[in-house]
This record gives structure tokens, sequence and C-alpha cells, in this order.
């Protein structure tokens, strides 16, 4: 029998897309979640060929020094921010991402907390389950109306122009900001207008976020950014916690700076600041905008790909579709040990 290379798998997914790896790989999958430390990190990378993972695992030079078999390092999200793809470039090693399989449930996650957030669901229900229902007043839990609001966008990729094109059942003028502006027939399609970023502050009645976690994009929505917003806007925020300045948020929320925030994520997650925890107009939800069988099935179908491909294997044999650092490939690495001939017993 002959010895396969390695993959490790970082927590619990779902087996029978795993399955997919083991002709020609050996499979070990952690039981359960947990978060791993630097030294274990270091443990397992060191002892496997290819690694999926998710954004509990923060991977850069240290974790890689002694990982002298490992060829990729699959993830299992859109974002990498965990990743330090310049450490895994130098060190040769490949990384990859599960963009595009994700966009739609994130988008629509997106609106949940949109709507939510308008219409003071969270609150409400919390009310209700308190035993505070007695009677109904008119004047009472009155929200925002989102049909005919401005739909502001910042960050207009894949998942932003899924935002937008869900606008049209609300009737909802949308405009973005992005790094570059789109092409003019995305434009149409999505129905949006590009504007800078201080008319995007200004005139959204409801702003989502849907960027990528950089040193550039860190406090993107600060102090700063929020006064320029309408006291009777709503923020929301898909991308990654740290876009948003929570403490200036928080401020922003308590005093009536801003109507509401649906908020997906946070600033040093799993730990929620406590400022956010206690205000009534923030609908908060915890980390789970892909959450959903259909799409963690793909993002794990995805990384599964990727792995395989790096290796010759499946339909894009030598060109894994997600790879983050092409020039990884090019980096000289030690070669894998021959394979060990078994007798079968």
């Amino acid at each position: 029998m002959t010895d396969k290379p390695s993959v490790w798998v970082s927590r619990p997914t779902f087996p029978d897309v795993i399955a997919r790896l083991q002709l020609h790989f050996r499979v070990v999958e952690e039981s359960v979640e947990r978060t791993l430390g630097t030294a274990d990190l270091v443990a397992k990378l060191a002892s496997h060929d290819a690694a999926i993972v998710g954004m509990k695992e923060r991977i850069g030079a240290a974790e890689v020094a002694g990982a002298k078999r490992l060829r990729i390092v699959a993830n299992l999200a859109v974002g990498y921010d965990n990743l330090d793809v310049a450490a895994l470039t130098a060190a040769g090693i490949a990384a990859s991402n599960t963009a595009d399989v994700l966009n739609e449930s994130v988008a629509d996650h997106a609106w949940a907390l949109l709507l939510g957030a308008a219409r003071r669901l969270g609150a409400a229900e919390r009310w209700l389950r308190a035993g505070q229902w007695h009677a109904t007043e008119f004047k009472g839990w009155l929200g925002t109306d989102v049909r005919g609001g401005t739909l502001g966008i910042l960050g207009m990729g894949r998942i932003g122009q899924a935002v937008a094109r869900r606008a049209s059942g609300f009737g909802m003028p949308v405009i973005y900001h992005n790094r570059s502006r789109l092409p003019e027939a995305t434009e149409h399609e999505c129905h949006a207008r590009y504007v800078d970023k201080a008319e995007l502050l200004r005139e959204a009645d409801f702003l989502v976020l849907v960027l990528p976690l950089t040193p550039d994009t860190r406090h993107a929505i600060g102090a700063a950014e929020l006064a320029q917003m309408k006291p009777a806007a709503v923020l929301v925020n898909v991308a990654r916690g740290g876009i948003v300045d929570d403490v200036a948020l928080a401020a922003a929320l308590r005093e009536g700076r801003l109507a509401a925030a649906g908020l997906d994520v946070f600033e040093g997650e799993p730990r929620v600041h406590p400022d956010l925890l206690a205000l009534d107009n923030a609908l908060l939800s915890p980390h789970i905008a892909s959450a959903t069988t259909g799409t963690r099935r793909a993002m794990t179908a995805v990384a599964v790909d990727n792995v395989l491909a790096l290796f010759g294997h499946g339909p894009h044999a030598g060109h894994p579709p997600n790879l983050l650092n092409p020039e990884a490939l090019a980096v000289a690495r030690a070669p894998l040990s021959p394979p060990r001939q078994e007798s079968i017993r």
C-alpha cells in the first residue's frame, strides 16, 4: 500500500464532502470545534501536506515555520484576514478561499439584519418573551419604513452586487462606493449609481458594509464617518469586525446619532463589546451570514476542490480555482518523502 499525503481539517464539516479526498489523501478531521493556539497549530501544520481551516485559525510565519511538507492552506471562508498570505507565499505555501459560493446567502442575511434593525425586531421579541406585552399601543414599537429608502453599499464586489439586486423589490435607489467603479453594464444590472464615500455616508438611509478587512479598511466606519450619516440611518455590517469602530458605533447608537444597526461581525469576536450588548437598537447575530446548509456544504466542496487541484487531481487539476497567491507555486519547497511500500497485512 502506498502512503498518501495527508490533509488536516481543523473542524467537523460534512463527511460526505470531505470523503472526496480519501481516494488520494489520508484525512485527519477534528471531531470537535475548538480554538487552537500557536503551539497546537505549529504541531498540526508540521504534520500534514495540506490543511483546510476556518477563521478561528490564524496562520502566519510562526505557524508554518516548521511545516516543511505543507503545500496548501484552504480557507473555509471568502475573507482571509486570518491568513498572512505574504508569509505563506514566502514559504511556498498556496492559500485559497471560497469566493462566490456564499454570495447569495450573505446577501440574504444582510437584508434580514437590515429589515430586523429597521423594524426593531430584536428588542420587540425580547420584550414579548419577557411578558411585557399586555396591550398594543398605537405608537408603540414604531420603526423605519424600508421601501423607497436609499440603499448605500460600501464595497461593491459580488456580495455587494447581490445585496443591490434585492433592492429592486423594495423600490429603493441604490448608491455605492468601491475602490474602483464597476463597469456600466454591472451598474445597470444592479440599478446602482457610483458616488464618493462622503456622498454615500450623507445620502444613505441604509448603509450595508461588504468590503474586506485590510489595513486600509480597518475602522473605515469610525466616529468621523458616523457623524456624516443621517441620524435616522441604519448601518448593517456583514463583512468583517474591525471595519467598524465598535466603540464609536455604540456611542452613536446610544446618543441617538444613528437610528439602528444590524451586525453579524465584531471587533475581537467572539467577544462583543458590552456597550453594543446593552443597546436595544443594535440587532446582533454571531457571524452566521453564510450559515445555511447548502452554502456551508458548497464552501467545504470548494476547499476540497482546491486541495485536490493543487495535488493534480479533479477537474481543476494543477490549477486550484480559488488560489489567492499563485506566485507561491514558483517558490521551491522541499520534496515530499518518496512513497513507502508496505505489505498488506
